[in-house]
């Protein structure tokens, strides 16, 4: 049930942020909001404050913001033009739709930003299990070493060994680690192995034959480097999440992978139990994706409303109501389709995968 709750409270920031991204930027160029709604389906909670009603509904997967003119077909008086959306011109109204996905994305930094200041568990360089038969055991690497540095390279943390190795140059390369207060250099030739990443693309990676003792550090950092960090996270992020989509597109990563709500409340509610940071990295994970995702050139998404906007400012002519209507009935199969494939991928993974 937890997971549920969690999960719920995840998509609910995420959406709240997005559509406050559309909300805010509307404002700003002068288009008037008539519905600020968090949810689908029937009201649970609505008022009226500055001439926006405010609503929460029942089914929290997604929400909206409603603007006066939106449709072409809605009537606007001649006194309410300048405030209608529809009468704006195509520059206005495509920062109106780019403006949810940047908010998620802006939100992500944010999230990131405030763990590295606040504080997050670095795992330390210490040497756990040393393979058999790999140049670290013919080497002599023992189990408790603490590796200084690669090539000269200081190690601050785990992932800094395989940065560092990938980095190194063909041939054998220099280890400076500690053990029982000496420090020690050794000369390891490190194996070349091949083996699948995250987008399933089969890569070639140099080895050592190490992994790392469970040991930790928090480490907090000022204000100057987590916004160095959290932009590296950030855009690191982004550019796997365009990746991926790309690799599920050309057939290179199963459409299995594909996951729904209950996968997110799956992953929330886990995330949750190892504490609030980790929680929050996950919601800013989430966060990016979304972003992505609604860029899509998909009529109902963002990127719909982006592509419609860019062909009207390059030929300087209005696209006409029944094509956006032909095409966004188009979007939407589109979309019950995905999401039909989200969920199915779901129940196969709870019911099946277990």
């Amino acid at each position: 049930m937890s997971s549920v709750v969690y999960g719920i409270i995840a998509i609910c920031i995420l959406i709240l942020v997005h559509e406050l991204g559309h909300f805010l930027m509307a404002r700003l160029l002068g288009v008037r909001v008539l519905v600020f709604s968090l949810g689908f389906g029937r009201r649970l909670l609505t008022f009226k404050k500055g001439g926006v009603e405010y609503v929460i509904s029942a089914f929290p997967l997604g929400g909206y913001v409603k603007l006066l003119g939106e449709s072409e077909e809605e009537p606007v008086s001649e006194q309410e033009m300048p405030f209608s959306y529809a009468h704006k011109p195509p520059h206005k109204k495509l920062l109106i739709a780019l403006s949810g996905p940047l908010f998620n994305v802006i939100f992500a930094f944010l999230v990131f930003y405030f763990i590295c200041l606040s504080g997050y568990n670095v795992l330390l360089p210490y040497v756990g299990k040393v393979e058999e038969g790999y140049p670290a055991s013919e080497a002599g690497i023992k189990e408790g070493d603490l590796i200084l540095s690669v090539d000269g390279k200081e190690i601050r943390e785990w992932f800094d060994i395989s940065a560092h190795l990938s980095e190194a140059k063909e041939g054998p390369i220099l280890l400076k680690i500690l053990r029982d207060g000496i420090v020690h250099e050794i000369a390891i030739l490190p194996k070349e192995i091949e083996q699948k990443n995250i987008l399933g693309e089969t890569i070639r990676r140099r080895v050592i034959g190490i992994s790392p003792a469970s040991r930790f550090v928090e480490r907090r950092e000022d204000p100057l480097t987590a916004f160095r960090t959290a932009s590296y996270q950030t855009v690191g992020i982004l550019s796997l999440t365009v990746k991926g989509i790309v690799k599920l597109i050309e057939g290179t990563i199963s459409p299995r992978t594909i996951g729904g709500p209950l996968t997110i409340f799956e992953i929330a509610g886990r995330e949750a139990k190892e504490g609030k940071r980790r929680l929050l990295s996950f919601v800013a994970l989430i966060s990016i994706n979304l972003a992505v995702i609604n860029l899509f050139p998909i009529p109902m998404l963002d990127g719909g409303h982006i592509l419609f906007h860019l062909i009207e400012i390059a030929s300087r002519r209005s696209i006409s109501l029944r094509w956006v209507q032909i095409s966004q009935k188009i979007g939407l199969g589109i979309l019950i389709c995905l999401m039909a494939l989200a969920l199915f991928n779901d129940f196969l993974r709870i019911f099946f995968e277990r």
